[in-house]
Parts: structure tokens; sequence; C-alpha cells
């Protein structure tokens, strides 16, 4: 049998695919854009029509295709839902105590670099469900804008069905998928949903520029999602020959690519190529991916383990954080006591940039929230993204300090240099308090 044949005779609609999925057994959904829509609104329906019960589903950034089916009313109460970050509508139930809902959506920490061990050696994954791009006249398919667990996850579980959509972009790297390890094919074309940043606010701007000067030319980057990163984006115009090694490609990169800022010709590891694990943007950058042979997808236990970031030399990351303690330690993925986000790769680029050589680590935030009324520098932190032993340079609009070297008194000082002076004065008595100052 040819491909073709293999294909077709794998191939059928998304409701014959979830009947096929056995009640009472772990199932995992790729991560973000990667969560098929038509598949997962099938397997949303046989839960609420009781015809699919007691089963575990896991899945990471819910987007849009989990909203829209395991989220919903009727559904979420009749199965165990388990999350690796917090976001979008995960937000909704979380944060409403009144929800009947809310305890069965259930958070699993996990550094991003360790997510494809945790599914393959603590879960027991019966199915796994992903949306790839078209099959190539080889019998190969492209995982497109997600590789991060799914490149680990689509070869250690029992049953692998994918949707193949033809708006997947097809992408390199270590993204590639053959027929023969499929068990069922679904076909669904709809148009990748886009996540567009708002316009850099004037803070916005005015911590990348106490950021950029520190980015030498021929860098590599990692830059997290958010307005910072946007604003550092805009401001590395008149760089050159920068490169890309980052859990997340964004729409941020694409200009500097198209006008020959970014290059990766100096790159230490996979020169000439832009190195990610999970990518989000616009209809755009989708295009520019596609079929196109510098764009280098791998799973996140590469990409963001801090052995192989540290290989970068000149290794810059930014990623942005809720708060800074006066301990040097870093929250970024809770609120108010509730949780908001997830490590995610935060952690492995903040400690394998700081140990390139050359390299340097950033942790960027407002010194404010809510209008000016909330410090974001704080005495002590809801809960520790980044041990104080690993951050480096943390940046707000008032400054930037390295916070390597600095003993505990020097730190709660050069940290409170940062934080809006309307709230310095009760910094330093909560500083005295904690005996971190006389």
């Amino acid at each position: 049998m040819t491909v073709v044949d293999r294909y077709r005779a794998k191939l059928v609609t998304a409701a014959d695919a979830a009947a096929q999925i056995p009640s009472g057994v772990q199932v995992l959904v790729a991560m973000g854009l990667g969560a098929p829509p038509a598949i997962l609104a099938a397997i949303g329906d046989r839960v609420r029509d009781d015809l699919l019960v007691d089963a575990d589903l896991y899945y990471g950034i819910g987007g849009d295709a989990i909203r829209d089916s395991i989220l919903q009313p009727g559904v979420i109460e009749k199965i165990r839902a388990h999350t690796f970050f917090v976001a979008g509508y995960d937000h909704h139930i979380i944060a409403d105590p009144l929800r009947a809902d809310r305890e069965s959506l259930d958070f699993i920490p996990v550094n991003f670099s360790d997510l494809p061990r945790v599914i393959t050696e603590r879960l027991d994954i019966d199915t796994f469900v992903v949306q790839v791009s078209p099959m190539d006249a080889s019998g190969h398919f492209s995982f497109g804008v997600v590789n991060d667990y799914a490149n680990a996850a689509a070869r250690a579980c029992r049953r692998l069905i994918v949707e193949v959509n033809p708006h997947m972009p097809r992408v390199f790297g270590d993204s590639l998928l053959h027929i023969d390890e499929v068990d069922l094919v679904v076909e669904h074309a709809s148009a990748l949903p886009e996540a567009v940043e708002p316009a850099p606010t004037v803070t916005d701007r005015a911590i990348a520029a106490h950021v950029v000067p520190h980015i030498p030319d021929g860098a590599t980057l990692q830059i997290g999602a958010g307005r910072v990163p946007t604003a550092i984006g805009e401001a590395l115009v008149d760089h050159r020959d920068l490169g890309i090694h980052s859990a997340l490609f964004s729409p941020v990169f694409i200009p500097l690519i198209e006008s020959g800022v970014i290059t990766g010709r100096k790159k230490t590891l996979h020169p000439r190529r832009h190195v990610w694990t999970s990518a989000a943007g616009d209809a755009h950058m989708y295009e520019f991916m596609n079929d196109n042979p510098s764009m280098a997808s791998f799973r996140s236990s590469y990409v963001n383990d801090p052995h192989i970031i540290a290989i970068n030399d000149a290794m810059i990351s930014v990623n942005a954080a809720i708060q800074v303690d006066l301990y040097g330690q870093v929250n970024a993925e809770m609120i108010g006591g509730l949780q908001y986000s997830g490590s995610g790769g935060q952690f492995d680029f903040v400690t394998g940039a700081a140990r390139s050589r050359g390299g340097k680590s950033f942790v960027v935030l407002p010194a404010t929230a809510k209008g000016g009324a909330i410090s974001t520098i704080v005495p002590k932190v809801d809960i520790v993204t980044d041990e104080r032993m690993d951050v480096e340079h943390i940046v707000t609009e008032n400054g930037v300090v390295n916070m390597r070297g600095l003993s505990t008194q020097q730190r709660a000082l050069a940290l409170i240099s940062l934080a809006d002076p309307a709230h310095r004065d009760d910094l330093v008595a909560a500083a005295k308090a904690q005996h971190l100052i006389a």
C-alpha cells in the first residue's frame, strides 16, 4: 500500500474517532494551537451524553478549542481536567469560588523542560489528540506551531489521533510524524486563532530601554509574550546578526528577520536556524513559517534544557513577572492567591541564559499595578517561580539591577530603588521588619 492508501484507510470522522476512546482512561490534548477543535468537540459531545465517562483529560495552554468543548458546562463537571499552564478561560473557572465545576480543573506545576518527561514517565496516556499539517508525498505530517510535548506524547501514547488542518504551517527541525505512527486521521479545516499583543505603553518602552543596551550584536534571544517583548523588538532595529533560541516563537521576531536584524549567523548552536518549541501569532506569521527551512521546532525537553540553552554564547533571556520580593525571589504565576499562569519555560531560561558565556537573564515588570495602587516590588512574593540564587537582572521602568553577587541587604536596597517612589517608604519599613536592612 502507498502512503496515500494507508492515509485513506485511517481516515474517519471526528465523531468516529472520539468513539474509539474508551472510558476510564487518560486523554492528552496537544498544547495551545495544537489542540484539534473538531476532535475535541466530538469528545465533548460524548462526555455530555455520558458515552465517555471516568476520564482524565490533560492539556497545556487551553485555547479556544478547549474552551468551546471540554470547559463547557455539562462537560467539565463530568471529567477530571488537568492543565499544565493556567491561561485563557481557565481563569474564569479558577477565579470564581461559586462555580460548581471549579474543583474539576486541576493545575499541575511543571517547568516546560520537564513536561515531556512528566507525560512519558508519570502519566499513562491512552489517547493523544493533536492538530497537524497535511501529509506530504513521503507520508509525513508536521506538528506545525506546536512541538513542546507533542513530539514525545505521540510516541508514548497507545492511540494517536491527528486532525489534519490545511492551515497548519509545515515546519522543520524535529517536527515530523509519519502516517505509520498514526492510528486515526480526521480532516478539518479551521483558521488558526490569532494572538495579537496590545501596543506597548510608555512604561513598557521605558522598561525595554533599560534592557536593549545590554543586548550585543550577535546575541541569541529568548523573549516571552507580552507588551514589553514587543517594545524590545521595536528597539532592536539597529542590531545585527541576532539569533533565536526561544520557547515561544511570536510575531515580535518576524520584522526583525525580514529586515535582516535576525540572521542566526552568529549562533553557537543551530546557526542560521530559528529554534523554538511553540508558536502563536497572527496570519502573517503562520504564512511566514510555512515551508520555511529556517524554522526549526524541537520538543521542550531540548529547547528548554538549561544545559542546551547555555551552549548558546551571549544568550539573552527576557521574561515577565508579576511580583519580585525584597529577597530577589520572582513570582510569575500567581495573583492574589490564585493561580494565574504557570512557570512555563521561565525558570529554564533564567538559569540557562545566566550560565551562557556572555549570557544575561532579565526579569521585567512595571513597578506598579492597578493604576499605581499596588507595588509589584513586595516584601514577600505569593509563590516562588524563580529562586533568588538564580535570578540575575530585575528591570522596571525605574532602572535595572543585576542581583548576582549582591548581599541580602544590597538586594533589598537595590530592589527598593526599582519600586515606584510612592511605595518605597513602606518597602523600607518592611525590609527593616524582615531584618534585611538596619
